[in-house]
């Protein structure tokens, strides 16, 4: 493994100063992806390519005269839900087997306006629907740290791509903790803007009223940057907000302003929090305390609501959203179809896997007559609800902090025993996805069996310029 920069500031003195190329970061990369392809971390690379865009963005930063874009020099992967001209997207799915996409997401766009180069579409699990990463087509993806174990879901491969210096940073979408989970299992940071800070189109969709894309990166500072760039209103996505993008790269830490923080209480009494890390909380706890912030406990009586609320409300989303793969537009078309009735039937039970097929039928279970009322409408109300409490704690504090996940990385294989021990480890995560707040997950120090632990600290909508400040003092603080 070449050089591991912490942050695109470190590349681009090195670019300037002729230590490094763009193409030399570039081979560093390509060589990593080889050494550690067995983490399964990419569906595909895009070797040549990257290496002409590089070479030809070399020429550039030799030439004075020539601008170049805030992301020159970052090498990064993009999950594959991301959709990127010219280039297969397929969420991981056997559905979407040899779909090149005809158009770039706005993100991409974004990306590469600023010189970012793209290496390759990270695993996932399929469509987005895991905490594991073990719903793929292409099969599991390995945590560097430990390879029995998982790296979390769904952006389980942009994570390993980070962990393992696979790409500098990388972009995922996040649902329900689809980014901030397995960052936290995976020991890198992990970003979810609020609820459209950053544009869907092009981005294979979940659940639309959750997902949202965001980074995955070795410093808050990156994620700062990123967000930057990929932020702000859209044309063609009219859920984007019109809201002017601040200057998040411009990260001010006033070490004196002193801010109120709410711990839920509830939390501590969840059932399977691991020991270690409820003692990574308390001690983040006591050192904000120490550091002469107001850290108390506030009670969230519907803790244990949010993943049944999460799980109806995506599930019935997803079979909508999903209807559109028939066998008939695009995608996979299975070899056994005869008429009409069996393409659609033949080429979705074959197309889909395990997972996507049970969230589809529950989904579509939800939504029916006689049950629309019971589970889907209810699920609604309970999720305002749940926005509603959550602001009112964020009226009276300025971030809640809490685990990421309740234990760290679990081992390859569980989830085919029983996938509702998976649900369960989004309850820190889904807090923020149905309020529609932005959240960060930080990487604290690791465990005694040396996996990596999360915590995550949520703030008010649109209030990401204070929580990435806050984030880039508490990284600091953690390891004074």
């Amino acid at each position: 493994m070449g050089k591991m920069y912490t942050t695109l500031t470190e590349i681009q003195r090195d670019l300037k100063s002729g230590t490094v190329t763009v193409k030399d970061l570039v081979n560093t990369y390509l060589a990593n992806i080889k050494q550690y392809a067995h983490l399964n971390a990419y569906n595909e690379v895009f070797e040549e390519e990257a290496i002409a865009q590089a070479t030809a963005l070399d020429i550039r930063l030799q030439n004075s005269e020539t601008t170049t874009g805030r992301l020159a020099g970052m090498v990064i992967a993009i999950k594959d839900n991301i959709c990127y001209k010219g280039h297969e997207v397929t969420a991981s799915s056997k559905i979407l087997h040899g779909f090149k996409s005809i158009f770039s997401s706005t993100v991409v766009e974004r990306l590469l306006a600023e010189d970012a180069i793209i290496i390759g579409r990270c695993n996932c699990d399929e469509f987005a629907m895991g905490g594991a990463n073990e719903n793929s087509n292409y099969g599991p993806v390995k945590n560097m740290a430990d390879e029995s174990r998982v790296p979390g879901g769904s952006s389980g491969g942009s994570a390993v791509a980070v962990q393992a210096g696979m790409c500098h940073a990388a972009i995922g979408t996040d649902t329900g903790g689809s980014i901030r989970q397995p960052a936290s299992f995976c020991g890198v940071v992990g970003l979810k803007p609020t609820y459209g800070r950053v544009s869907r189109h092009g981005i294979i969709a979940y659940a639309s009223s959750f997902d949202q894309p965001g980074p995955i990166t070795r410093s808050v500072e990156d994620a700062a940057l990123i967000l930057e760039v990929i932020a702000g209103a859209d044309d063609y996505d009219s859920t984007a907000s019109r809201k002017p993008v601040e200057h998040y790269s411009t990260l001010k830490i006033n070490t004196d302003q002193k801010r109120k923080i709410a711990y839920i209480k509830e939390v501590f009494d969840s059932e399977g929090l691991d020991a270690e890390v409820k003692e990574t909380l308390l001690t983040a706890i006591e050192q904000l305390k120490a550091d002469g912030h107001t850290v108390e406990p506030v009670s969230f009586e519907y803790l244990d609501y949010v993943v049944p609320t999460y799980y109806i409300l995506t599930m019935a989303e997803a079979s909508s959203n999903l209807a559109r793969y028939d066998g008939v537009h695009y995608g996979y078309r299975s070899a056994n179809a005869t008429d009409l009735t069996s393409t659609y039937k033949r080429s979705r039970s074959e197309g889909f896997g395990t997972e996507v097929k049970r969230r589809i039928m529950l989904g579509t279970f939800v939504l029916s007559a006689g049950y629309y009322d019971a589970y889907y409408a209810k699920a609604q109300k309970v999720r305002r609800l749940i926005k509603e409490r959550t602001d009112e704690i964020l009226k009276q504090y300025d971030f809640i902090l809490t685990p990421t996940a309740p234990e760290p990385a679990f081992k390859i294989g569980r989830t085919d025993i029983d996938p509702v021990v998976t649900y369960l480890e989004d309850i820190f995560t889904v807090q923020a996805s149905l309020a529609g707040v932005p959240a960060i997950s930080l990487p604290m120090e690791n465990n005694s069996q040396n996996l990596p632990l999360g915590l995550q600290l949520v703030t008010k909508a649109f209030a990401e310029a204070d929580l990435l400040n806050f984030a880039t003092y508490f990284a600091g603080l953690r390891k004074s």
